[in-house]
């Protein structure tokens, strides 16, 4: 073999090494990724996503043996804070502990802590507003304000937002209100944050099959027919899985939806559109 071959096998093999470098690359290596409810469902599936891709996760839940399990799935690089968003202080010093923690500001935040409660208008008492309007809300607001000093410039935040807030569903008017003033929010938000170029962007999941149903408080038999209901009206006729949705926030989190600002990604089978 001459010094021309042996030259052009070299480049070769370092161009198939380059080509299998970024194969392997994982699409939020070293990123620090904050989730407030991630302790189950959609938000668990997408912490669990984004560790698989190489990011640091923050879990948040109100329940401390939920965040316990939910980091034992999670695995390497990841923590769980018993956090509630209804608390600012509570939110301050869970940003404060994170960053601490990781020796770093934090890259990507999902907000998904939310709460599903339900009834007829007739019966939907104050109380009952309040708990859905300072969670869903107000918690997600200063979800995202709190975070501001913790964030470093070019971070992706991502609301997780819900197809009902404009299909419009019985018994869930102030649920589905909420959900809706995120899109909003994400608008503003990315509009104000230009400077630091940071994004804001809302995923919004159709139907899909996460132990909100069950936190309802109906009866089994009550939860099989929301369901079936729900797969009636829905094209693709089944329910999506959480980890389905993780990848539309593994997208928005990720540097391949850089040029995605103030808008919404829609997950739901044809659900709303259809």
């Amino acid at each position: 073999m001459n010094n021309n071959h042996i030259q052009q096998l070299f480049l070769f093999k370092r161009a198939v090494g380059y080509v299998n470098d970024q194969n392997n690359m994982k699409k939020l290596q070293n990123k620090i990724a904050v989730i407030t409810g991630g302790n189950s469902g959609i938000g668990l599936a997408t912490a669990k996503l984004f560790a698989s891709e190489g990011a640091k996760v923050a879990i948040t839940g109100r329940d401390q043996l939920s965040v316990q399990n939910a980091v034992s799935d999670i695995g390497s690089d990841s923590i769980g804070l018993v956090s509630d968003i209804e608390n600012l202080a509570q939110i301050d010093d869970t940003y404060q502990h994170i960053t601490a923690k990781f020796s770093g500001k934090i890259d990507i935040l999902i907000v998904n802590a939310a709460v599903y409660i339900t009834g007829p208008l007739t019966g939907y008492t104050e109380e009952m507003f309040d708990k859905t309007s300072d969670i869903n809300f107000k918690g997600s607001f200063f979800s995202v304000q709190r975070a501001l000093p913790y964030l470093n410039d070019g971070a992706s935040i991502v609301l997780t937002g819900s197809t009902g807030a404009e299909k419009g569903n019985g018994k869930g008017a102030a649920y589905y209100a909420t959900k809706a003033a995120l899109r909003s929010l994400a608008r503003s938000f990315s509009s104000e944050l230009l400077d630091r170029n940071i994004r804001v962007n809302v995923v919004s999941p159709g139907p899909t099959e996460t132990p909100a149903f069950e936190r309802t408080g109906a009866s089994p038999e009550q939860v099989l027919k929301v369901k079936e209901a729900l797969i009636s009206h829905t094209p693709a006729k089944r329910l999506a899985q959480p980890e389905e949705i993780a990848q539309a926030f593994l997208y928005l989190a990720s540097d391949d939806s850089k040029y995605m600002l103030g808008s919404e990604l829609l997950i739901d089978g044809g659900y709303r559109t259809l």
